[in-house]
């Protein structure tokens, strides 16, 4: 097929050309506008500016005002006089001096001293005692009196209780414990016998055997008698 169209009216072939002419017209318009100069425009005048008008200021009129006075207080009135004739008795207010001569005698009142009040000391236990009470025939040191009084406080129990009591009372076979609790006064007396037990009577007897207990030599507390409180659990066995 024939081209009809003429060669020399494509634009194709002048598209380099074209590309070329628009660099050289842009570079130029860049150029152009970097080499432009600009100057800063200045003025011959101002003016005249008028400040007066802007410092006049309305002062406004005040008026005085006058504090106001306190009123005078009155004066004070004055007391009246009472002329008193020299024939009229006046009686007149005698003031004693507190104060003694040296060659007058002053009674002092008799101090009284007070005794200092013996420091009562309550009962201690046996297991903190110092000195623990002593049974009749003990004899060593504080831990060797200390378990000879236990030793012969059982040795007593068992000499003097009725050890058939408990079979008599029909009682469940077995072991019994008994609590028993006793004090030892300042005078080493027994006294405040105590007792736990399975029945009323064995309590009766614990109680009846534990006053038999002889006269200790009483416990002392920082080198004071003072009364032990001592306690003991025995075992019963019923057959």
């Amino acid at each position: 097929m024939e081209i009809k169209k003429n060669p020399k009216s494509n634009l194709e072939n002048y598209s380099k050309i074209f590309m070329q002419i628009g660099l050289v017209l842009a570079l130029f318009v860049t150029y152009a506008a970097i080499e432009k100069k600009t100057y800063d425009k200045t003025t011959s005048s101002l003016g005249v500016v008028n400040m007066n008008a802007d410092m006049e200021e309305d002062i406004p009129i005040t008026e005085r005002v006058e504090p106001v006075k306190p009123k005078t207080p009155p004066p004070p009135t004055r007391e009246k006089i009472e002329v008193v004739e020299d024939e009229k008795e006046v009686e007149e207010t005698v003031i004693e001096s507190t104060e003694t001569d040296e060659t007058e005698a002053v009674e002092v009142e008799e101090i009284v001293e007070i005794e200092e009040a013996e420091e009562v000391v309550e009962d201690v236990n046996f297991m903190i005692i110092e000195d623990a009470p002593v049974f009749p025939g003990c004899r060593g040191s504080k831990k060797e009196l200390k378990d000879c009084f236990s030793k012969m406080v059982q040795k007593h129990f068992s000499r003097k209780f009725d050890a058939d009591l408990p079979n008599e009372l029909g009682l469940s076979p077995g072991k019994k414990r008994v609590f028993i609790g006793f004090k030892i006064d300042r005078q080493g007396n027994i006294v405040n016998v105590q007792a736990r037990a399975p029945h009323p009577k064995i309590k009766a007897e614990v109680i009846k055997v534990m006053k038999l207990l002889p006269k200790m030599k009483p416990g002392k507390q920082r080198g004071k008698p003072v009364g032990v409180s001592y306690n003991i659990p025995f075992s019963l066995l019923v057959e």
